[in-house]
């Protein structure tokens, strides 16, 4: 996992007026909370934060007037319209630390055949690591999975370090069977001659 470094700044102005112009700046507006201190009201880069918030579970090294902290975002607010940064929540972290976070599944491989469909019933799954080492995603292969057939989530493999806070028999995959439609043409002809 890959630390991005960006540089904060802390903030005195509150309410909507003020976190309007701080948009308008190209900032976000942010808390950073945790380890039972006061929550620090920062501004942070809108596109370098964007583009850091890519990656699932970042760890960022924020530079906060000359003070260092470690942090991992735990809610992105996004305008519903226009996609851009509203508001973020960070968590500080310490090296060591273990957090539980949700990371994505990913799937490889190919399904037997016949035209079978995988279904994503959970699309991440929660795990406890340490705050320096969190995978940014779990791959689980598909290969060979006839309809019918599950993975649980005790049997995705872990990297080292890394436990599952999930329930082990939580389905995160399932294949289904195709479920295959007459074509209407055919159906007005057979329901035409009875």
């Amino acid at each position: 996992m890959s630390e991005v470094k960006l540089a904060a700044n802390v903030r005195s102005e509150f309410g909507k007026g003020a976190a309007r112009a701080i948009r308008r700046d190209a900032k976000v507006p942010g808390v950073l909370y945790g380890h039972g201190s006061e929550p620090v009201h920062v501004t942070l880069p809108a596109h370098e934060l964007g583009m850091a918030l890519r990656t699932p579970n970042v760890l960022l090294s924020l530079d906060i007037d000359g003070t260092n902290e470690l942090a991992i975002p735990k809610a992105v607010q996004r305008d519903a319209i226009k996609g851009f940064l509203i508001h973020v929540d960070l968590l500080l972290v310490k090296k060591g630390e273990k957090v539980t976070v949700e990371v994505p599944v990913q799937a490889e491989g190919e399904l037997a055949a016949g035209g079978n469909l995988l279904e994503h019933v959970l699309s991440t799954v929660s795990v406890e690591a340490e705050a320096t080492h969190l995978p940014e995603a779990l791959t689980v292969s598909v290969e060979g999975l006839e309809a019918g057939a599950s993975v649980l989530a005790g049997a995705i493999a872990l990297p080292a370090g890394v436990t599952l806070a999930t329930d082990a028999d939580a389905v995160v995959l399932q294949v289904l069977a195709a479920q295959a439609e007459e074509p209407a043409a055919e159906a007005e002809a057979e329901g035409a001659e009875a």
